[in-house]
């Protein structure tokens, strides 16, 4: 049995769902891509991308004794529609990935464990990347034949769909690849027109800084007007081009117990995660993803939710924020309000709270929100 062959078979034993095999290059299409990418802006906030382009774009930079990368994928498949809860305007849709415990934890500890066994077994020197390094994920898991990268920029597997965690080992073992996989997408383009947000400017192409993931997880300041009415009750990310894919016909449900939706992070009420204070927050996100951004940018997207709720019993919710120690959380809660109460009580809020506030951002949150309030409640989205 070849060293190939007893990785895969270990790894599969191990419970990975794919395993692939790929020389430590990348295409060069790839790396034009980056760099296209990168001069356009498309990555907003994500200074990191910028920060060590020269090694996301060549293992070899990263590291030079690589001989060769594994490719790994953990199927993290839902066993319904995630775009069922969309309709449900006084509860949260969090993305599949954020329901339960952070991927990053179960990847990272299964990976090593391989990673171990290879360089204990098979006498190799190996370094373990998880989504966080400079490691130009999609392109390694194609050329290791795992998957091709969609017209959503995800990677599509025949066998997962778009519901794959990836993870790469780097070693010095010289292992026989497996032959790239081509692009199977043809003419559809569902990812594409479903966009809320139209963050896809051309196939193949993602423009971060209008994705509503991008928003609601990277940025780190206040939510344009332009997209807040598109983002629906999405508080943590959005599945939506993940989720209308025809090849996740193929996919199975997960049956990894960390990736199984818990049941207060599956339809959460919006009611109760504005409330939150930080450490109630630490308290219900402990052990998840959600927890890494933080209270503030958190409660902030649960009120442009409540804002385009519908409901006006939400105003309530909304109008106890006016106060909240963040400007992130108030000017939304102002934005909430003004489309969820009535004149007179838009009002009377306006001129308890405005005079006091301090922050720019909220203050002109309070002017726009007072040139288009009206009689009327705004119906949502």
């Amino acid at each position: 049995m070849t060293h190939t062959s007893t990785i895969r078979e270990k790894a599969l034993g191990m419970g990975f769902d794919a395993v692939g095999f790929a020389p430590p290059t990348l295409a060069t299409a790839a790396r034009h891509g980056l760099t296209e990418y990168l001069a356009r802006g498309y990555h907003g906030d994500m200074g990191w991308l910028a920060d060590k382009a020269d090694r996301r774009g060549d293992p070899g930079v990263l590291w030079p004794e690589v001989r060769s990368v594994v490719v790994l994928g953990l199927n993290y498949g839902p066993a319904d529609d995630p775009l069922a809860l969309l309709a449900a305007r006084g509860r949260g849709s969090i993305s599949v990935y954020a329901r339960n415990r952070d991927y990053h934890d179960i990847l990272k500890s299964r990976v090593k464990a391989l990673a171990r066994w290879m360089h204990e077994t098979l006498d190799s020197e190996v370094k373990v990347f998880v989504d966080t390094a400079p490691v130009m994920e999609k392109p390694l898991a194609q050329a290791a034949g795992i998957g091709w990268q969609g017209k959503h920029t995800n990677l599509v597997s025949r066998t997962h769909g778009s519901w794959l965690f990836l993870a790469e080992i780097y070693t010095t073992l010289n292992l026989a690849p497996d032959g790239s996989e081509s692009d199977h997408c043809g003419a559809c383009r569902r990812c594409l027109d479903v966009c809320p947000t139209q963050a896809f400017p051309a196939p193949y192409q993602l423009d971060a800084r209008r994705c509503i993931s991008y928003l609601t997880i990277e940025h780190k300041g206040h939510i344009a007007a332009e997209f807040r009415a598109a983002m629906g009750n999405r508080i943590y990310g959005c599945d939506d081009c993940l989720a209308v894919c025809p090849w996740n016909k193929f996919a199975t449900p997960t049956g990894e117990a960390g990736f199984l939706p818990r049941a207060e992070l599956s339809a959460p009420r919006l009611a109760d995660l504005a409330d939150l204070d930080d450490a109630g927050f630490r308290r219900v996100f402990a052990g998840s993803p959600i927890k890494r951004i933080g209270r503030d940018r958190f409660v902030r997207n649960v009120l442009i939710a409540i804002g385009n709720s519908g409901k006006p019993a939400l105003a309530q919710v909304a109008q106890a924020r006016l106060a909240d120690p963040s400007p992130l959380v108030r000017a939304m809660a102002v934005w909430a309000l003004s489309r969820l109460a009535d004149t007179a009580s838009y009002a009377r809020a306006r001129d308890a709270y405005q005079p006091n506030e301090a922050d720019e951002q909220v203050r002109t949150e309070w002017d726009a929100a007072s040139d288009t309030a009206t009689a009327a409640r705004v119906g949502g989205y």
